[in-house]
């Protein structure tokens, strides 16, 4: 599934490159994408156009547990990828609510739309720092608007101790070129199949982005 990911990936952000000097790419935390991510960076891209940024981000310090920046510089920015430009979410302020205004002017030098997102998907049913009735959905699923939200998640095995978070919201990242949620096991395919049932975008709000984005892709490894 990586090898396969990665291929549509390539080409898509190839396209972009050749069509404009440059391209960007939202990637996801979490242990599902790890492979496509070292899979990815070793890609012939002209790296050094392309633009790097988390789908979102746990409030916590680059260098800590639970970082997504750190996963993705450690698996994605490696390789030929290393000589993409990274932009991060976290920033000092006290709260992912602090941080918004200036996170969200790190964005503003990016090119509009994403040309990539790939996501991932909860047992919840959560995507992105989109879980279900936390403080802040509301903002998060709004389609038009800012292009990030605040989030407040409520305790559970799933968020574990990080419940302050910054997300891409679903305004942003239905415009994308290209979308990929990415799932494995057992569990996850039991959540698809929950998922395309009927049930409240709040219960679980990865069906936000399938129902604003039908043509997506869905891949699953066993």
């Amino acid at each position: 599934m990586a090898e396969r990911v990665a291929d549509l990936i390539e080409a898509r952000l190839g396209r972009s490159l050749a069509e404009r000097g440059t391209a960007s790419l939202a990637v996801s935390g979490g242990s599902t994408p790890a492979g496509l991510y070292r899979a990815l960076s070793e890609r012939p891209l002209d790296w050094s156009g392309i633009w790097a940024v988390p789908v979102d981000e746990r409030w916590v310090p680059p260098g800590t547990t639970g970082s997504n920046e750190t996963l993705i510089r450690s698996t994605l920015l490696r390789n030929r990828a290393a000589n993409a430009t990274f932009i991060g979410l976290w920033t000092r302020a006290a709260s992912p609510a602090d941080g918004l205004e200036e996170a969200e002017r790190r964005l503003s030098v990016l090119h509009d739309p994403f040309d990539v997102v790939v996501l991932g998907m909860g047992t919840d049913g959560h995507t992105a720092s989109w879980f279900p009735h936390c403080d802040g959905l509301e903002r998060a699923l709004s389609e038009t608007g800012p292009r990030l939200a605040a989030i407040k998640a409520k305790p559970s095995g799933v968020t574990g101790d990080y419940l302050d978070r910054m997300t891409l919201t679903l305004g942003e990242i239905r415009k994308a070129k290209v979308i990929v949620l990415l799932t494995a096991g057992a569990e996850k395919r039991g959540a698809l199949e929950r998922i395309s049932g009927a049930g409240s975008v709040q219960d679980m709000p990865v069906r936000a982005i399938l129902g604003a984005r039908p043509d997506l892709w869905v891949c699953w490894a066993p």
